[in-house]
């Protein structure tokens, strides 16, 4: 899980942007690398290939504290969508601290959604995670648009574990800090808990 450096005391942690293709994944990454201060982030990396995209960059938050005196450092990756790339989508997600699922919120894109949470459940049941523990965050991307589901058929078709979900316009940055911090703060309690044991 949890990588901890000695060198420059810092924890790292690793959140994964997980869902169906072309659901807002890019588009929160991006929306938090523009907004994040200059020295406390790194160069954003984009892994092309001829059909996915995979986005990676890290950043240092000023305002979560430190734990036993090591700053936390965020390493934020997206998982290319499309089922087809369930190779890139495994190997992405092998030492996770914490996922935000960005479900598209459109009425045709609800089969999409539920396809791509059961594969995320069953990828991290072979990895070892036990979904109902790890960290999770659910973000009801693109409420903007005019053919949306309800938040109540979101709820209860893809919040099974009944984790902390938010509304979000990902080009416009509405819910995306939210669900970063939500995800940020679960993964923070987990490591605290782990290191008082």
């Amino acid at each position: 899980m949890s990588f901890v450096n000695y060198h420059t005391k810092e924890v790292n942690c690793k959140i994964v942007y997980y869902g169906p293709g072309l659901g807002g994944k890019t588009t929160n990454i991006q929306h938090v690398y523009q907004k994040t201060v200059g020295e406390s982030k790194g160069d954003i990396i984009s892994l092309n290939t001829e059909n996915e995209r995979t986005l990676f960059f890290d950043f240092l938050p000023l305002d979560l504290g430190e734990i036993r005196g090591f700053k936390t450092r965020f390493h934020l990756y997206t998982v290319p969508g499309q089922v087809f790339y369930e190779a890139s989508r495994k190997l992405i997600l092998r030492g996770v601290d914490g996922i935000i699922f960005v479900a598209d919120s459109q009425v045709e894109k609800m089969e999409s959604n539920v396809e791509s949470l059961q594969n995320l459940e069953k990828n991290l049941i072979e990895q070892g995670h036990d979904p109902e523990n790890i960290p999770l965050v659910l973000q009801w991307n693109k409420r903007d648009l005019p053919n949306t589901t309800s938040l109540e058929d979101l709820e209860n078709q893809l919040n099974k574990w009944k984790v902390p979900s938010f509304t979000a316009v990902a080009t416009s940055g509405e819910g995306v800090f939210d669900s970063l911090k939500m995800v940020s703060k679960l993964v923070l309690m987990n490591l605290k808990g782990g290191l008082s044991n």
